[in-house]
């Protein structure tokens, strides 16, 4: 059985009125969804209203009934982390054990300037908190997110499971840990998690007007991120829809986003996907909305079945 998540909602998709959007995960929980993810973006410079994911959770948790709440991720180098790991313990005890925790290394320079941390010295930061958190919180699922070598062999050394990335796809990472585990037997990417897109729709023309309206915007947001790494517009890569489709996206009609999941659950061995269906906050959370009520009615049940 597959373990179907929601995500997407961060930065300025988490604008709005708090009551509205605490209701839409009210719904995700009535819907069927296994759980929610939510990012830290701390100090943020624009007006994002929830930049600590874990009072986020502590709020959703206690409205929720069987819905779980994860973070993906807490930049660990900005932790004490033996505080960290006793609110992570309160969050499981008063919620029965429904909080996931994702960690990353975390790298916008302005919190780490902000804070006084050395970005040099993130790596080693990191490592020695994920140490602790995963010695102080055991009872607590703990992932790791990462993309180089030396992240995924230490996710892999300690056989913690991954948190994916949505963009890039995962396709490099993939081949990082293929080419660190050398063939060896593993459990680790079963119990890992993959990050998608899903346009879905009740037929062709209706999928192909979300998926139309989306390609500039994404372009337009990729250029943006660029720009804050100091590369210009010219020089960003422009979008491949087809190529994106292809590695990003689940899309298509209920019966298509079926097939299309359990291809990819069959060709990554990975049994959690992660589903976006506001696009990142490029779509309201009236057009999520919808798209996660038809995926709960007409894919989570066949989903649901043994492999």
């Amino acid at each position: 059985m597959m373990r179907i998540d929601l995500a997407g909602w961060t930065r300025e998709a988490t604008q709005g009125d708090p009551r509205a959007f605490f209701a839409l995960f009210d719904e995700a929980d009535r819907l069927g969804f296994d759980g929610v993810w939510f990012s830290e973006f701390r100090l943020p410079t624009a007006d994002w209203p929830y930049p600590s994911p874990l009072l986020l959770a502590a709020a959703l948790l206690a409205r929720t009934e069987r819905l779980r709440v994860g973070t993906s991720v807490l930049v660990l180098p900005l932790h004490q982390p033996l505080l960290l790991a006793d609110e992570i313990a309160q969050l499981a005890f008063q919620s029965g054990g429904r909080i996931d925790i994702g960690v990353g290394r975390g790298t916008e320079p302005a919190t780490l300037a902000a804070l006084n941390i050395d970005a040099a010295e993130t790596r080693a930061r990191f490592e020695r908190h994920c140490i602790v958190l995963q010695a102080q919180a055991a009872h607590v699922p703990l992932y790791v997110a990462g993309s180089t070598p030396e992240t995924l062999g230490f996710a892999i050394e300690r056989d913690l499971p991954l948190l994916l990335s949505l963009e890039p796809p995962e396709t490099t990472q993939l081949g990082h840990v293929a080419d660190i585990l050398q063939g060896r037997p593993s459990t680790l990417l079963r119990r890992s998690s993959l990050a998608r897109y899903v346009c879905i729709g009740t037929d062709a023309a209706s999928v192909q007007s979300q998926l139309d309206g989306l390609w500039a915007q994404l372009q337009a947001r990729r250029e943006f991120f660029a720009a804050r790494r100091g590369v210009p517009p010219d020089q960003v890569p422009r979008i491949e829809p087809e190529r994106m489709l292809r590695e990003q996206f689940i899309h298509g009609d209920p019966a298509q986003c079926h097939a299309q999941i359990l291809a990819l659950r069959a060709r990554s061995g990975i049994d959690a996907l992660r589903c976006v269906f506001n696009a990142n906050g490029l779509l309201d959370n009236t057009q999520a909305l919808a798209g996660m009520t038809l995926f709960a009615n007409e894919v989570l049940p066949a989903l649901r079945e043994p492999a």
